[in-house]
């Protein structure tokens, strides 16, 4: 159960898209880590492109929202980082 959920949170990670590079945060590898309880409560440690991005609170209020939309997601924790920072061979190609 816990696996399917997570596919499904990783499916509505998909559909959050940077506004400025036009890629979803998944594509970009800007999603570190992804956890999923047993009980649907699921933390995300995420990136931006840059340090002091700003847009940082918007991109990681769009990751709550998309996460908490997944049915099964109970709780949703989105914690930022710039350790490692990201760089553009992080970049998924399709």
């Amino acid at each position: 159960m816990t696996a399917l959920l997570e596919t499904r949170v990783r499916a509505a990670l998909t559909t959050v898209i940077d506004p400025e590079m036009g890629l979803s945060l998944m594509e970009l590898g800007l999603i570190y880590a992804l956890e999923v309880s047993p009980a649907g409560s699921v933390h995300v440690v995420m990136t931006t492109t840059t340090r002091g991005c700003p847009l940082a609170g918007i991109l990681r209020e769009m990751v709550d929202a998309a996460v908490a939309g997944v049915d099964g997601v109970t709780a949703v924790a989105v914690k930022l980082t710039y350790e490692p920072a990201w760089t553009p061979d992080m970049i998924r190609s399709a």
